[in-house]
């Protein structure tokens, strides 16, 4: 099949376009590659993959209604992974219009080009996020998830109601996943294990938000990478008879799905692996929580493991071994060039 991956130069897009490419489709990789983070290590991950035939590679930006809609009635893609956005929580305090324009615009143009195509199946990011001030643990697909804590939550929530229109008005087939702190090489710059990585190896000084006293569903990219391939094949379906009136399900074709660990794991339990990986202590600073964090995440999926037979289970140490070894590598390397 053909597909369209946007974010294709992000973290999860890049594993997503590498293992549909090796399942022998035909991938469109969309990216703006913008300097939120280093751009750098964006090119980096699209080199990983351009030996694949199968792959293009286009500089876009999904805000622009015009060329994606261009795009859409061009390539006539059979199925659309639409990962690409604004990301982070505490940018989106300081620089809100970012948001707008990448996560509400962009799933917008992203919609209306499936909408105008026939697209058989629209997978997009939701996050974990959108769970806000939720206390309730662990966090289920089946609860209201009406107080967010950030834009950048807000927008992720917007985006499922926006689907659900586009499922309702349109029958096309839509499936949400809430992300669960994503982690591994080739890692966000701006996510805590690269951020803790970095400043360990290099005798800095690291930030413990809220004392250490925090809880995250730390999930895998490899795991994450397997339900998001696995979830695409299964293709929510109009059912006029269903009156289920639950946030994850409808009559329309559309669904909503965690994906997570299942495991939530101490902060310093995570910063003691990161420590053992290295090699080094880290010398902490204690501070208080930060404006638009959560103090714990914990994803149910008990609905995705019935959707699609798999279970997220790497380990902690082993995944945190391992997101080490590629920053060690990856910086060396860098350094030298």
């Amino acid at each position: 099949m053909k597909y369209l991956v946007t974010g294709a130069a992000g973290f999860i897009g890049n594993f997503v376009a590498e293992r549909l490419c090796d399942q022998g489709h035909e991938v469109v990789g969309l990216d703006n590659l913008n300097d939120y983070y280093d751009p750098n290590l964006k090119l980096a991950r699209l080199k990983r993959i351009e030996h694949f035939s199968s792959f293009r590679f286009i500089k876009m930006d999904i805000a622009d209604r015009t060329a994606i809609a261009e795009l859409f009635e061009t390539e006539k893609f059979d199925r659309v992974i639409h990962l690409a956005a604004q990301a982070g929580v505490r940018y989106s305090i300081e620089n809100p219009m970012a948001y707008v324009d990448s996560n509400l615009v962009g799933m917008a143009t992203i919609l209306e080009g499936c909408r105008h195509n026939k697209v058989q199946h629209l997978v997009y990011a939701s996050s974990s996020s959108v769970y806000g001030m939720n206390e309730k643990m662990p966090f289920s697909t089946e609860d209201a998830v009406d107080h967010p804590v950030s834009l950048y939550a807000a927008t992720k929530k917007a985006n499922e109601l926006m689907a659900h229109s586009y499922s309702h008005l349109y029958n096309l087939p839509t499936t949400g996943l809430r992300f669960f702190t994503v982690y591994g090489p080739w890692g966000r710059p701006d996510m805590a294990p690269f951020l803790f990585t970095d400043a360990i190896l290099n005798d800095r000084e690291i930030k413990v938000f809220n004392h250490g006293k925090m809880k995250r569903d730390f999930t895998y990219i490899d795991d994450i990478v397997e339900g998001i391939i696995r979830i695409q094949d299964v293709v929510p379906q109009q059912d006029s008879e269903n009156s289920n009136t639950s946030p994850s399900s409808s009559k329309a074709p559309y669904k909503v799905f965690n994906i997570g660990n299942n495991e939530p794991i101490a902060l310093m339990t995570f910063i003691e692996a990161i420590e053992k990986a290295a090699g080094k202590i880290a010398e902490k600073n204690f501070m208080p929580m930060q404006a638009g964090d959560v103090p714990a995440t914990f994803a149910d999926i008990d609905s995705l493991i019935d959707q699609i037979n798999f279970k997220p289970s790497m380990a902690i140490d082993k995944g945190i071994d391992n997101f080490v070894q590629w920053f060690i590598s990856y910086y060396e390397i860098a350094k030298k060039k």
